[in-house]
């Protein structure tokens, strides 16, 4: 399952250089991962009301950027949930310029994570996420 998430890139993204400051792409790749989630039928409220967890942090992050972007653009990030492990899953992304150019590509590992505030833990990925996932996937090849 692949999702799309466009970003425009406001004056405020970008450095005094006028290109975008590389951690928004990072806030942009949050972003992304909660869209997906709500995608598949999961938005982050849900999970967190549902599933009793407190989010799915960033734990671990891998960014290759290709080519600087600017204000005004528009960026389309395409993410997909590459694997689940226990209690992580990780998720690649690449966001592409409007005529489709690779600008970065990255993957990050995310926590399913329960606990109280300031002392989070791993907990398993529940077996119903896992399914939504897919059957996101099997929905997908079907449409091919």
């Amino acid at each position: 399952m692949h999702n799309l998430y466009e970003v425009r890139i406001a004056w405020g993204d970008c450095d005094p250089a006028g290109i975008v400051f590389y951690p928004n792409y990072f806030a942009w790749f949050n972003a992304a991962t909660d869209t997906l989630f709500a995608r598949a039928g999961l938005s982050l409220e849900e999970a967190m009301a549902r599933h009793g967890i407190l989010g799915w942090p960033m734990v671990d992050a891998h960014a290759s950027f290709r080519m600087s972007s600017r204000f005004g653009e528009i960026l389309r990030i395409e993410s997909h949930l590459h694997a689940f492990r226990h209690s992580s899953f990780e998720v690649h992304h690449r966001a592409c310029k409007a005529d489709g150019t690779l600008a970065v590509e990255a993957r990050d590992i995310r926590v399913w994570a329960a606990g109280e505030a300031g002392r989070l833990r791993g907990q398993r990925v529940p077996d119903e996420v896992r399914e939504l996932f897919v059957r996101g996937r099997d929905e997908g090849s079907k449409q091919a």
